[in-house]
């Protein structure tokens, strides 16, 4: 065992600091290979404090090293249920199944691909962290004779060190992943890095695109519960995936109100980031219209939206008490397009544009007036998409 001995010390001095998965897991399959262990495929499932991915994980392969994600929804398929996680989570002890002479009517879909691969044997444990934690490990060999029991004990002997090793990278990805969540990209790793502390600002440029639902108020009087709640994730969607594929930040929910920044990191990337906020807004208004038309279906009302898009300064940062922290962004170009969100059903145009904004996308909007915005001592100068199609 002098091999896992070498590997266990490995594991915690340099793999343990050197933040890198798939190096760490290679590392281990390599050694496990050298000292005779036959593995063919190696999985190993990290579960996550995160409200959107429950897990990720590296897979080993002789070809390659990948690690992938895991959402909630795919806990509740087959995918899941029946498998070798699922039962060593359930019963608390590995699980060592031949892959030989399997039932397509009760063994689990994953046994059966991994047999019609070429698998003879597999082996599935339990990794324990520090927090209490379990995640969960599994093996698989094409060796004629499967896994001996003195290959077993190899694989248990090595989980102390790839423990780890990787526990401190699973608390660093779930770290980071609740405030990419929560925050977004930029602020998010701004916050990682200690950057931004209380009472701590960063003041840059940006496109500011905030969001509204028209009639939620009545929606929600008319509406249960589950209703109100399946709209807003309706919504929600359609918003993030459309500023998200735009490269924007989507910075806070407030309510049923979305704020999204596009940051202007010089000033050649104005006319830039304007178009993508509006591209962004056209998104918006696409995916709404196909969450309609699923709506419909069910007999559930449409929803409806306004947007309002302005650019300039604003500051961002956390506020609040010594205890207690959020996560805010502040500045006249945030109350600007919050408000000339409000202005979109009077003027009877869903995304309305500020001069900034339309001035350096001047084949995108038109001119709607000059109008009186709340909290402005001047009236200004609104505009409104060009194109027709992208507005109804």
């Amino acid at each position: 065992m002098d091999a896992i001995d070498d590997l266990n010390r490995w594991m915690i001095t340099e793999g343990r600091v050197s933040n890198d998965p798939t190096k760490v897991v290679s590392h281990l399959c390599a050694t496990l290979i050298d000292a005779g262990v036959p593995l063919w495929r190696v999985n190993i499932g990290q579960r996550f404090a995160n409200p959107l991915l429950i897990a990720w994980g590296v897979v080993w392969t002789p070809e390659a090293t990948e690690t992938y994600d895991v959402t909630h929804a795919r806990m509740l398929t087959d995918g899941y249920l029946g498998s070798a996680f699922e039962y060593i989570l359930e019963n608390q002890r590995p699980l060592h199944k031949s892959l030989r002479d399997l039932d397509p009517e009760k063994d689990h879909v994953s046994y059966l691909e991994f047999a019609q691969a070429g698998g003879t044997d597999y082996y599935a444990t339990l990794l324990t962290y520090g927090d209490e934690s379990q995640h969960g490990c599994t093996f698989a060999t094409q060796s004629p004779n499967g896994f001996s029991p003195k290959h077993l004990e190899m694989i248990e002997a090595a989980k102390p060190g790839l423990a780890s090793a990787l526990e401190p990278v699973t608390m660093r990805k779930s770290s980071k992943s609740l405030l990419r969540t929560y925050l977004g990209d930029g602020p998010s790793e701004a916050v990682w890095s200690g950057a931004i502390q209380r009472g701590e600002r960063t003041t840059l440029e940006a496109v500011v695109m905030f969001s509204d639902l028209r009639g939620f108020t009545a929606l929600s009087d008319s509406s249960n519960e589950t209703d109100v709640f399946d709209a807003l994730e309706g919504y929600f969607d359609v918003v993030v995936q459309s500023v998200e594929e735009m490269d924007g930040d989507v910075l806070k929910f407030i309510g049923d109100g979305i704020l999204s920044i596009f940051p202007i990191r010089s000033p050649a990337d104005r006319s830039h980031q304007c178009q993508q906020a509006t591209r962004a807004a056209k998104g918006v208004l696409t995916g709404l219209a196909a969450l309609n038309k699923q709506r419909a279906k069910t007999k559930m009302p449409p929803l409806d939206i306004g947007i309002g898009i302005n650019a300039g300064q604003v500051s961002y940062g956390n506020i609040g008490s010594p205890g207690r922290l959020d996560f805010t962004v502040l500045g006249r170009a945030v109350n600007v397009a919050s408000r000339i969100e409000g202005l979109t059903k009077l003027i009877g145009q869903r995304v309305l544009a500020t001069r900034s904004v339309a001035e350096a996308t001047p084949e995108l909007f038109t001119g709607c007036g000059s109008h009186e915005v709340r909290g402005l001592a001047d009236a200004i100068d609104l505009f409104h998409l060009s194109d027709p199609a992208s507005d109804t």
